[in-house]
């Protein structure tokens, strides 16, 4: 038995309190008056460590990709822009890399689905294998806490098309539970959703969540303290703001992933279309990692912007007129096509900032969400047009329940090859989160310096 595969029996239980109703069980965030109803010890009521993994595709501009200084004097590229804000809630990471995926000779499909493991990308047609992702190493061992083991999202439907003989699969799937399956990646904000609030199985909920919780809520109300009472107010408030946008949305038939191009077909089920409202689904994803995190339901969570080789348009953007990201991110250095790829470079990391701007506002009894958590923002190229992957463009935001220091610049471009593997970041990034590994993909050593 390896160590991703130990028995999940042997790890501690959670002590969480829960709203009942309908057969549907809602955790509750941590509230300071937890422990008057029943838990007995700090560690039970101290917040778990989160772990979110949020990539785009296609790199970046290099020269717009850049941090100097810390704290909040740190200077940022243009690219970072919507990062000004947060220079002292994360850790600009440079020069990290993977050696499978600066080895391969596909500069797409041998440089995305390893991203998360390091691991070596079969180029064989009919064998498609990469590795097992960090984020499910952690879930097999972890997962078992939570009704969620893992939350695998994404913005654009998995392709089954090929792509210079290799499947798409490849890069439609960043995270991967085994070398040869990829974990299931869900586009619809409502199964999302409902997988979050209802039991963990998915289930479609019939009825608002709240409508069958809310009288244990009157009873546990007069139990808490005034602080909490509000805290739980504006959670439930968030739970029913996140039902009323996907109804709205649902409505409006502006929930994207794969729908019918009419309303009512009048021929057989037309294919489906590239989702059109992006700004609005990315920032449902976004909040529903909130929502998983702050129900406790999950404790790790992916999210795909994009997919690789990506037919997303950013004609939603100012300036940005009919081109999709691929050829955004393929350009030649044209300088008009190079400033419509840093708006498409500043729109994904205002989504990262997003993020974190609505996990620093949640309290957790002293200290914020984002505290209590490790959010890395990841790409799989560094230059997109040049396909180089001799490092990849990182962020870290949070202080990993006190264990990282953010508002920091670290350099490991010229440390040695040994010393700048990204799965070195994940190795110490899983010791955070309580499981600790001999060995991940390429590398056998924490990250120096973290």
């Amino acid at each position: 038995m390896n160590h991703v595969e130990r028995d999940l029996s042997r790890q501690p239980k959670s002590r969480r309190h829960f709203l009942r109703g309908a057969g549907v069980a809602l955790a509750l965030p941590w509230m300071e008056s937890m422990p008057l109803l029943g838990a007995t010890t700090s560690a039970a009521n101290k917040p778990p460590v989160r772990m979110a993994t949020i990539f785009f595709s296609n790199g970046v501009e290099p020269i717009h990709w850049w941090a100097k200084g810390e704290g909040a004097a740190m200077e940022v590229g243009p690219c970072l822009e919507a990062m000004k804000p947060h220079r002292e809630d994360f850790t600009f990471i440079r020069g990290l890399y993977n050696q499978q995926a600066f080895k391969s000779t596909s500069p797409h499909l041998g440089r995305m689905p390893n991203v998360l493991s390091g691991a070596w990308v079969s180029l064989d047609p009919s064998d498609i294998r990469v590795g097992t992702t960090f984020d499910q190493a952690l879930a097999r061992q972890i997962g078992g806490q939570t009704a969620v083991p893992s939350l695998v999202m994404g913005i654009e439907p998995n392709e089954l098309r090929l792509e210079d003989g290799l499947s798409m699969i490849y890069g439609s799937c960043l995270s991967w539970t085994s070398p040869v399956k990829p974990a299931t990646k869900e586009i619809y904000p409502a199964r999302a959703f409902d997988l979050l609030v209802g039991d963990g199985s998915g289930r479609k909920l019939d009825r608002s969540i709240l409508d069958s919780v809310l009288r244990e809520t009157r009873d546990l109300q007069p139990k808490i303290s005034r602080g909490d009472r509000t805290k739980l107010d504006e959670y439930l408030e968030s739970i029913r703001d996140i039902e009323k946008r996907i109804e709205r949305a649902n409505r409006e038939e502006r929930i994207e992933g794969w729908r019918p191009t009419l309303a009512k077909p009048n021929m057989p089920r037309p294919a489906d279309e590239i989702p059109q409202n992006v700004p609005d689904h990315m920032k449902l994803m976004l909040d529903l990692i909130v929502l998983g995190f702050q129900m406790d339901k999950t404790r790790i969570a992916t999210l795909m912007l994009n997919n690789d080789l990506s037919q997303m348009n950013f004609k939603f953007l100012e300036g940005v007129k009919g081109a999709l990201h691929l050829d955004l991110t393929h350009n030649g250095k044209a300088e008009a096509a190079e400033a419509m790829y840093l708006k498409t470079n500043q729109f994904h990391i205002a989504q990262f900032a997003y993020l974190v701007d609505r996990m620093k506002k949640i309290d957790e009894g002293g200290s914020s969400m984002l505290d209590n958590s490790m959010l890395m923002l990841v790409s799989n190229l560094f230059d997109g047009d040049t396909h180089s992957a001799e490092q990849m463009p990182i962020l870290l935001a949070g202080k990993g329940g006190g264990t990282l220091k953010p508002g920091r610049n670290l350099d490991y471009m010229d440390k040695g090859d040994d010393n700048r593997r990204a799965c070195s970041l994940y190795l110490s990034m899983m010791d955070r989160m309580g499981v600790k590994l001999d060995r991940f993909g390429d590398s056998d050593k924490r990250l120096a310096n973290l």
